[in-house]
């Protein structure tokens, strides 16, 4: 059996569209196929699929989430919902093309492969999307996970034993793209160019994009640590340095220190320094408070399925 799950926070023409698609699409995959829906807190999009899915020719499973959880922890409940051997995660806005669920079977029917990542090429989002998820995923590449694929990965496929794997995981607010690099296993990258969006706009903003930028460098480096490490010592040892040279002036030479601007210059750089550094740690201990009271990611409030 192979499984599609498909996160759910969308209005009622991009449904439609997908459910076409689908329709289409579905029957030109050899397997037995499951469709996952985890409608992600949006009580109207329930009754619409509950409406639309009987008939399908597909079996499926429809998920409500008590609540708005966002995109990857309704991604998580599909995964651990989903009951085939190869398991799909795509979006329901059809930006990826419909052609990679076939894909996504075709590679990992063979058993060449445990992971199969979807890399974006090209994307036809607003120029300062753009640029921002450029600059993201080239400092993350660099400086936090060297095997992220350049342009990022929005949609994958992996096999059960896989999936297995990662419902072992318990963490908080993580990358899942990077849990996937992170685990192993045999892996194969595939590209794809995004398409427009065609219904409604993007609920992934500016504040949700930033968020998980955090999350996913200080769950997976303790890189602003060791930056802030280093600034720190630096500074110091150039206060004591330059203090050395002051008194040493100032007793031998009869220097006097002018003016107050090093002073103010030197309370802007240490004050700036202390606030960044209780900020990162902040962010530490937050994702620690998250993992140890070991919160679930998502609520299930409902599940549906067909009788097929």
């Amino acid at each position: 059996m192979f499984s599609l799950v498909v996160p759910v926070y969308e209005t009622s023409e991009s449904l439609t569209h997908l459910l076409e698609e689908l329709d289409k699409l579905l029957p030109t995959i050899p397997d037995r196929v499951e469709v996952v829906f985890v409608v992600d807190g949006k009580p109207a999009n329930t009754e619409f699929l509950r409406t639309h899915l009987p008939g399908k020719a597909y079996q499926w499973q429809l998920i409500t989430l008590s609540r708005n959880f966002g995109a990857w922890p309704a991604t998580y409940a599909g995964l651990h919902r989903a009951k085939g051997d190869y398991i799909a995660a795509v979006s329901a806005d059809l930006q990826e093309p419909p052609e990679l669920i076939a894909k996504f079977a075709e590679i990992l029917r063979k058993g060449e492969t445990e992971i199969v990542l979807a890399r974006r090429d090209a994307r036809s989002d607003p120029a300062l999307a753009v640029l921002q998820s450029k600059l993201f995923y080239s400092m993350y590449r660099r400086f936090v996970v060297k095997e992220m694929p350049r342009g990022g990965v929005d949609t994958f496929a992996i096999t059960r034993p896989v999936r297995d794997v990662l419902m072992n995981f318990k963490e908080a607010d993580t990358n899942f793209v990077a849990l996937l690099l992170w685990i192993g296993f045999r892996r194969q990258i595939i590209s794809y160019d995004r398409a427009p969006r065609l219904h409604g706009e993007s609920s992934w903003g500016f504040a949700r994009k930033l968020r998980q930028a955090f999350n996913s460098i200080f769950n997976f480096t303790d890189l602003p640590i060791q930056i802030l490490l280093f600034a720190g010592s630096f500074g110091f040892l150039t206060a004591v340095v330059t203090g050395c040279i002051i008194l040493v002036e100032r007793i031998f030479g009869g220097t006097e220190v002018p003016g107050y601007a090093a002073i103010i210059l030197a309370l802007f750089f240490f004050g700036g320094l202390t606030s960044m550094g209780m900020g990162i740690l902040g962010q530490y201990l937050w994702l620690v408070l998250q993992n140890v009271r070991t919160r679930p990611s998502y609520l299930i409030e409902s599940v549906n399925e067909s009788n097929a």
